[in-house]
């Protein structure tokens, strides 16, 4: 029964979540539909850790759509042995992934340690800094030091298929039984960042500033 909660009825509520909340939110709260920037407090740590944190994450992020979404035998047709294709995981991975994680620590340091930001700081900011540099964390250890270690595992043939399978609604809970723990703690905590996201100041992630490509500019004048 755990394994069925976990490996099946959390991954959907999640899922559920995140899409129900994102409505009500944008019905409720547009004027809060923003990350609540606390430049002016303090700059040089924020865009330091800003820019090392979206930097990676967007490799990170296609990454993770081929390796859990893309099946291997896809990859091999086009080209990609196994061998390039661990290449490109563990070691361009690990590096976007350490660099991701660099921001992060960087973030959350200044978040609370700068008493002014701490202040101004909500309980959902503080969750969803510390949650995020737990996931990086786990996704790093998984990458460099679970892959390093347990030799044997191959998360393409158990947590890509066992993902795939609850985009059919026919999920296998029993393709997680022998995944190691760190990748498993990352599996279920990415899902729960997806339930947590509605409700915080990640919703400014679907704000695209496409407008300011065509916008015109803003004249300052100086007041005499």
């Amino acid at each position: 029964m755990i394994d069925q909660f976990l490996w099946v009825i959390f991954p959907y509520l999640c899922v559920a979540v995140f899409v129900i909340g994102h409505i009500w939110r944008y019905r409720i709260d547009q004027f809060g539909w923003t990350a609540k920037s606390s430049e002016f407090i303090e700059k040089k740590q924020l865009m330091i850790g800003s820019i090392l944190f979206h930097f990676s994450v967007i490799p990170v992020f296609f990454g993770h759509i081929v390796g859990l979404l893309i099946p291997a035998h896809w990859l091999e047709a086009l080209g990609v042995t196994e061998h390039l294709y661990h290449i490109g995981a563990v070691y361009i991975g690990g590096i976007f992934g350490v660099v991701m994680l660099l921001g992060m620590i960087m973030l959350t340091f200044r978040r609370v340690t700068k008493q002014a930001v701490r202040r101004l700081s909500s309980a959902s900011d503080i969750t969803v800094n510390f949650l995020l540099l737990f996931i990086t964390f786990m996704g790093v250890y998984a990458t460099l030091v679970t892959n390093a270690v347990v030799t044997d595992f191959d998360y393409r043939t158990s947590i890509s298929v066992w993902l795939r399978s609850l985009f059919v609604f026919s999920p296998d809970a029993n393709l997680m039984t022998d995944v190691p723990l760190s990748f498993k703690i990352h599996v279920l905590t990415g899902f729960l960042i997806f339930a947590l996201w509605p409700a915080t100041r990640l919703v400014h992630a679907w704000s695209l500033p496409f407008n300011y490509v065509g916008r015109s500019y803003i004249i300052y004048r100086k007041n005499k």
